[in-house]
């Protein structure tokens, strides 16, 4: 085989009747086709054939696993098969995430002589700012994401583990929308705040006078969500005596209303979520071992927001714009900079309440420093001084001043932790904290 050698007409015409866009291209990286579905949705494509697929979709100087990158075509040359990998392509409409699907095609001694690559667009993520789905580009994002596009498109159950506020229904959402099921419906149900005595009758419904004040039939959520997914958020807190019942229906797939005799198909995709170590509430006999497998048979971890701090000014700029949309509205430099060094104990809802506040609390089109909680990066006080700094009498000064304020805004609300955080405009775990930083938790309930 020389470099020069060129792929059948015949190929190269098969390309043209694919539905979804693909490239064919050599062992040099070098375009040599573009299907009619890549250049509807990337221009006439006649710009990109004899350039680089690196060059052309992520506008690098050198191979994807020179930077960084998998590379799908390095991979392909090293396992002789079809390879699959998530990029972050740059498109006419900004950067995307795309799930790539590359096989190799041998020449007529049998060496691989050439590669065609599908690329299929994974719509609920963005690399950078967008008003709808994920957001992010950190490595840790990027590996759930991949996990996100790699297990959509089938019908198996996913377990989505992390802290709480990270997020995990607007991922199960994004699997959800990703998937065969996208035009059926998405419910969701929390498990953390339903009563175990109303849990069976609100998952599967009840007939008319199967318990007292059932005076109508009433669907489940499982009958609504016929045909689409079921997020069952807080899995972990089903009590032992109701998992069973959920264990039936993973296995079976059919159900019972409360009250009904017949058993009912059901038809959907079920994705759970929950911040609690599933793993270990079955080794202390508090969760089902079977009813964890059933969930556990595609687990995603979704990352806490310090784990993925790079994101943190991108995902800001989009959570304003969701938070706002109709003003214009950005963040100076120094919020970005306050914000990319806070901990985030609450994760990316905390960001989206800070930034929700903030938006109220702006009355032009930039948001401050003065525009943040007061407890927040030391938002609205003097600088914190630098590391080794010796402390100033003004310094310490400050910090009797607050802990004074905090003393009196206690004592007004009489003790009470959750008025006086709802008053500050912050959630009760940051207060805790301030609070135990001066010596005062104690005084607080």
């Amino acid at each position: 085989m020389t470099d020069s050698a060129a792929p059948v007409p015949e190929l190269v015409s098969y390309l043209e009747t694919l539905s979804e866009p693909h490239i064919l291209f050599d062992r040099q990286y070098r375009i040599l086709a573009a299907n009619a579905a890549y250049r509807r949705q990337n221009g006439d494509g006649a710009d990109v054939v004899g350039r680089t697929c690196y060059a052309v979709s992520h506008h690098y100087s050198v191979p994807c696993d020179q930077a960084g990158e998998s590379c799908p075509l390095a991979r392909s040359l090293a396992s002789g098969g079809r390879e699959r990998v998530l990029h972050l392509h740059h498109t006419p409409k900004g950067e995307a995430y795309v799930n790539i699907e590359l096989s190799p095609v041998r020449d007529r001694s049998g060496e691989i002589a050439w590669f065609v690559e599908k690329m299929v667009p994974l719509e609920v993520a963005r690399g950078l700012t967008d008003r709808h789905g994920l957001v992010g580009r950190a490595p840790r994002f990027r590996d759930m994401l991949a996990l996100v596009a790699r297990v959509a498109p089938s019908d198996a159950t996913v377990l989505l583990q992390g802290e709480s506020g990270t997020g995990k229904e607007l991922v199960a959402n994004a699997i959800h929308e990703a998937s065969r099921r996208a035009e059926r419906p998405f419910v969701a149900v929390d498990c953390s705040g339903l009563p175990e005595t109303l849990f069976e009758s609100e998952l599967f419904g009840h007939e008319r006078g199967a318990f007292t004040g059932a005076t109508a039939r009433k669907p489940g959520l499982v009958e609504v969500a016929s045909g689409g997914t079921l997020f069952i958020d807080e899995v972990g807190d089903i009590p032992l005596g109701m998992q069973v019942k959920l264990l039936r229906l993973l296995e079976t797939g059919t159900y019972r209303r409360v009250g009904a005799t017949e058993l009912r198909k059901a038809d959907i995709r079920v994705v759970s979520a929950t911040h609690r170590p599933l793993r270990e509430m079955v080794d202390e006999g508090r969760f089902r071992q079977d009813l964890y497998y059933r969930l556990n048979t595609f687990p995603i971890e979704v990352p806490a927001l310090r784990e993925r701090a790079a994101d943190i000014p991108q995902l800001a700029s989009a959570m304003l714009a969701r938070v706002a949309p109709a003003r214009t509205l950005r963040l100076s430099s120094a919020v970005l900079r306050c914000l990319s060094g806070y901990a985030f104990p609450g994760n990316v809802r905390e960001l989206r309440n800070i930034l929700e506040r903030a938006s109220l609390m702006c009355d032009g089109e930039e948001i401050g420093l003065d525009h943040l909680p007061p407890e927040l990066c030391g938002a609205g006080r003097a600088a914190p001084p630098a590391p080794g700094a010796a402390q100033t009498p003004h310094a310490d000064g400050l910090a009797a001043m607050e802990r004074q304020a905090l003393q009196a805004a206690l004592a007004e609300h009489r003790g009470n932790r959750r008025a006086l955080a709802l008053r500050l405009g912050v959630s009760e775990r940051t207060l805790y904290r301030k609070l135990k930083a001066h010596g005062l938790a104690g005084r607080a309930t």
